[in-house]
């Protein structure tokens, strides 16, 4: 509490003190009419009233000018001598009123303070008891029976005594409680403060974080829990953790037994408020609190970014794999090829060949040339290309395919083609030959997906992602769809929906896309359609620089 607001409490004090003495004398007053030749009490609380008035006025001049708080303090003394002095200075039963002014003396001021009203209020006692028996103010203080000179002596010495010995016992505990009253306050900052880096910590952690209680009733639930659940702390407090955090049966289960085991570690599916599909990682762990109950830590973590990342580490690895084999394949397979076929084509020119045995020629060549273009676009996929780096109009590019797509041999007319795409150029720094072949591959997969008829849509648009503008390839179709089981695998070489197909298409676009710092997004609903998007960083800076191998055919299918 500071100076001004203890001033308060004081006026307040002293006004209701002040008139239940002088009201107590007003009732003896009443009783014995007549006792005093006029009424000094009446006097002394108009004084205190008026005084009280002036007090609370200047109040706010007190933080300037400390010398009226020592002022009212000391005017409070004189009251209390002049009320002592009405009611018979030295024989006066009201001595040990100069007790309370001390006693304010020390809240105020503490220990100094106390001592100085103490000595004053000594000094006032004996100046009162001397000009009794000195007669002095007869008119005013009244005519008494004093005692003898060693008695009053006596009085006088007990009473100054008591008001030294008030005087520092008061303002020892007054100054005890100020040293208690800042270190309290410190402390409480300190806890405060310590609070707050508590919170800001628990908010601050990249991974959710949740207390519970021993049957799982959600206690804390901070910022991480939040934006992963998509629910506030105020929904997700007194819920039920295991629903909250949708954990599965087995996991359930095993909450139990955590105190021997003493943590559980899991990985399960999630849909978050929006609903979006998570993978979440989650660590469980017992929590003693410090009055002896037991709970529950969940601590867990969007991992379906790591998952993805997995997935795709994976898969290049399998890509390294088979980009090894591409060197052996070359030379065991392609180049003895070649030679059986010039050699056939030879035979065929000089032989005299009957019909079926031309048309079994007519066999060998044809395979024989398949299974060169499949060699070749196999080295195409497994060794990296050059580049020529350069900026193109990706809008362009998909029209020019899109025109192509119309008068390919599979367009048939219960196929539909249609684009995207903003009249004004959308600029992409890349390859252009590998960009059309990323384009072509992925459209007519979309075709041949669409064996009995449909629609393919090919869009071109500009995104914004994290502050870094992307271009976005989108290409819809209408066809048979892929089964949610077999998405991750559709980029892995020599895996084939189709008849006749290499199974290589989308392997080499995953390639390209990829040495951009590109990324695929697929969403397919079997009976549907599929849907494949694109993203192209707007710059891109190609991984790979080295020399070219033979070029692979425009059209190459999954």
């Amino acid at each position: 509490m500071d100076l001004r607001s203890r001033l308060q409490a004081l006026i307040a004090a002293r006004v209701i003190v002040g008139t239940l003495l002088l009201g107590s004398a007003f009732l003896v007053q009443l009783s014995r009419p007549g006792a005093f030749p006029f009424d000094p009490f009446f006097v002394l609380i108009a004084i205190v009233y008026a005084l009280s008035l002036v007090y609370r006025a200047t109040l706010h001049l007190i933080d300037r000018h400390t010398w009226l708080v020592d002022l009212q303090l000391c005017t409070d003394a004189l009251l209390v001598a002049g009320f002592i002095g009405l009611t018979g200075g030295i024989v006066s039963y009201f001595s040990s009123l100069f007790v309370m002014p001390i006693i304010a003396a020390s809240m105020i001021r503490f220990r100094r303070g106390a001592v100085q009203v103490a000595t004053l209020s000594a000094l006032l006692y004996m100046a009162l008891a001397v000009s009794q028996y000195l007669r002095a103010f007869p008119y005013w203080l009244g005519e008494f029976d004093l005692p003898t000179g060693r008695f009053a002596q006596y009085t006088i010495g007990i009473n100054v005594c008591g008001f030294i010995a008030v005087a520092l016992l008061s303002g020892s505990l007054a100054n005890r409680l100020r040293s208690a009253d800042a270190r309290l306050a410190h402390t409480s900052l300190q806890l405060d403060d310590l609070r707050a880096l508590n919170e800001y910590v628990i908010d601050g952690l990249l991974s959710g974080l949740v207390t519970t209680d021993t049957n799982a009733r959600i206690l804390t639930f901070n910022r991480a829990a939040a934006g992963i659940t998509g629910m506030s702390p105020e929904q997700a407090v007194g819920q039920d953790a295991r629903l909250i955090l949708q954990l599965p049966e087995v996991t359930r289960g095993q909450l139990g037994p955590l105190v021997e085991t003493g943590s559980l570690r899991a990985d399960f599916e999630f849909r978050s408020a929006s609903g979006r599909l998570l993978d979440l990682g989650l660590m469980a762990t017992m929590l003693t609190f410090p009055n002896g109950r037991s709970g529950y830590l969940f601590t867990f973590q969007d991992v379906t970014e790591l998952r993805r990342l997995e997935r795709n580490a994976r898969l290049q690895q399998r890509l390294v794999a088979v980009g090894e084999m591409a060197a052996g394949i070359a030379h065991e397979i392609r180049n003895p090829l070649a030679s059986m076929s010039g050699s056939i084509q030879v035979l065929r020119q000089e032989l005299s060949l009957s019909e079926e045995q031309g048309q079994l020629m007519d066999i060998v060549l044809r395979e024989s040339e398949r299974l060169n273009d499949t060699i070749r676009s196999f080295l195409a996929y497994a060794r990296p290309q050059k580049f020529v780096v350069a900026p193109l109009d990706l809008a362009k590019v998909v029209r020019d395919t899109v025109m192509l797509i119309r008068n390919s041999a599979e367009a048939r007319d219960t196929h539909t083609v249609d684009v995207e795409a903003p009249p004004e150029a959308v600029w992409l720094d890349a390859d252009e030959n590998q960009i059309r072949q990323v384009v072509w591959n992925i459209a007519s997969n979309g075709l041949r997906a669409m064996s009995s008829g449909g629609r393919l849509v090919l869009s071109v648009g500009r995104e914004v992602v994290d502050g870094h503008e992307e271009v976005v390839l989108g290409v819809s179709d209408t066809g048979r769809g892929i089964p949610a089981d077999e998405i991750d695998g559709i980029f892995q070489p020599f895996k084939s929906s189709f008849d006749r197909g290499t199974g290589l298409g989308l392997a080499i676009v995953h390639r390209i896309v990829t040495d951009y710092g590109g990324e695929i997004q697929v969403a397919s609903t079997v009976g549907v359609g599929t849907t494949m998007r694109v993203r192209f960083p707007v710059r891109a800076m190609p991984m790979t620089l080295e020399p070219a191998v033979a070029p692979m055919p425009a059209e190459v299918s999954l």
